[in-house]
């Protein structure tokens, strides 16, 4: 089923970037976490790296004991973070690619082609409860390998639709909408839940939140800068008015 309501996850890495550029305690992530939760946010999204450039593993044992609200903890499919959410038991775990030299994640998991070992990983994150989305391209192939593995969600890429918008390119942002709407579709048929997420600002989140089989945006970077000028809950509020106008 389609869901009136959109979901907001707010993604608070970039918090932890800031304090890790110059050592210490300051700007708390898990403070931020909170102020977003106050602020109406439906879920935080946290990615702790294998090189913990930004979220470290003491962030997310506050965040698991001081949220009410779900984290989603996005993480590479690697035994060392297999091991650390199978001890935590976060509400999801969003596996997503991860290279060490990328600034940000850069593209789809490639879930097409390694079905049988990614079954086989999520399998006790199914089995303990946490519910398990991939984060992938809006290709119909990554879609229906999401699907055959039996993950029950999957978060898909926005990011060249998002760079077009910002670069003004309306032909490949035209494009890449064309994907997004049409994989969220497809992805509903067959019976998983669509996440859309990664460099959504206010200007360009309204076609995306207008998808009606989309169920949730995760959304980070643009908050925490817009947070600088505005507040994080003038910022949070922000977006919930664009998304809600998009979908009414």
């Amino acid at each position: 089923m389609t869901s009136a309501k959109l979901r907001l996850g707010v993604n608070i890495d970039h918090v932890a970037t800031v304090r890790n550029a110059r050592g210490g305690a300051s700007p708390d992530p898990v403070r931020a976490a909170l102020l977003a939760q106050q602020a109406g946010a439906d879920g935080i999204t946290a990615h702790l790296r294998e090189d913990r450039r930004h979220i470290v593993d003491d962030d997310i044992d506050r965040l698991i004991s001081s949220l009410a609200t779900p984290l989603n903890f996005e993480m590479a499919a690697t035994d060392e973070m297999q091991r650390i959410a199978l001890r935590h038991k976060p509400h999801a775990v969003c596996l997503v690619p991860e290279k060490r030299e990328e600034r940000t994640t850069e593209g789809g998991l490639e879930v097409a082609g390694q079905d049988n070992a990614l079954a086989r990983y999520i399998k006790p994150f199914v089995d303990t409860g946490s519910r398990v989305s991939l984060f992938i391209a809006a290709d119909k192939r990554q879609v229906e390998a999401a699907a055959r593995i039996g993950a029950p969600v999957i978060e898909l890429h926005a990011g060249a639709y998002a760079d077009a918008w910002a670069e003004e390119r309306w032909d490949e942002r035209d494009s890449e909408l064309s994907k997004i709407t049409d994989m969220a579709a497809y992805g509903h048929e067959l019976g998983l839940e669509v996440h859309v997420g990664h460099g959504l600002t206010y200007d360009s989140v309204g076609p995306i939140a207008a998808i009606p089989q989309v169920i949730e945006l995760n959304i980070g970077h643009f908050l925490i800068g817009e947070a600088i000028f505005r507040g994080l809950g003038p910022a949070i509020a922000e977006m919930r008015r664009c998304m809600d106008a998009a979908r009414a």
